[in-house]
C-alpha cells in the first residue's frame, strides 16, 4: 500500500521474536514511516484515540487523487478548507488496510 500510494521502499526490516519493525522512506524526504507487525496477530488492530491522521503534502494533488484512486484505494472526495474567505489547504483522505487516515494535501503555503 505504502509503496504504491506515497512510493515509499522499505529502509530497513529488523525481524525479533514476536513482532518485526519495517522502515519506508524514499528519496524525496528525510521523513520516514515505521511499521510494527505483530506476528500470529490474527485481529484487526484497534486504532485507538490517541491517533488522528498521518499527513502527507504533493505537488498536484488532482494528479494524485486520480492516481490513487486508479490503484483502488479509495480517496475520498477533494475538499478546500477555508479560513475568512481565504483558501488554506486542499485536501483528501485516504485510509492504509488497518484503517488507519491519510490526509494528502495540495502543497503550498505552510503545507511543504
Amino acid at each position: 500500500f505504502y509503496n504504491k500510494a506515497f512510493g515509499l521502499e522499505v529502509a530497513q526490516r529488523l525481524d525479533f521474536e514476536t513482532f518485526t519493525l519495517i522502515y519506508l522512506s524514499n528519496a524525496d524526504s528525510p521523513f520516514e514511516v515505521e511499521l510494527t507487525v505483530n506476528k500470529g496477530r490474527t485481529e484487526p488492530y484497534a486504532l485507538g484515540d490517541g491517533y488522528g491522521h498521518l499527513a502527507v503534502s504533493v505537488a498536484d494533488l488532482d494528479s494524485e487523487h486520480d492516481r490513487i484512486g486508479a490503484l483502488g484505494f479509495n480517496p475520498r472526495k477533494i475538499v478546500e478548507f477555508n479560513h475568512d474567505g481565504v483558501r488554506i489547504a486542499r485536501f483528501f483522505f485516504i485510509e492504509d488496510p488497518d484503517g488507519y487516515k491519510i490526509e494528502v494535501l495540495q502543497r503550498g503555503g505552510r503545507f511543504q
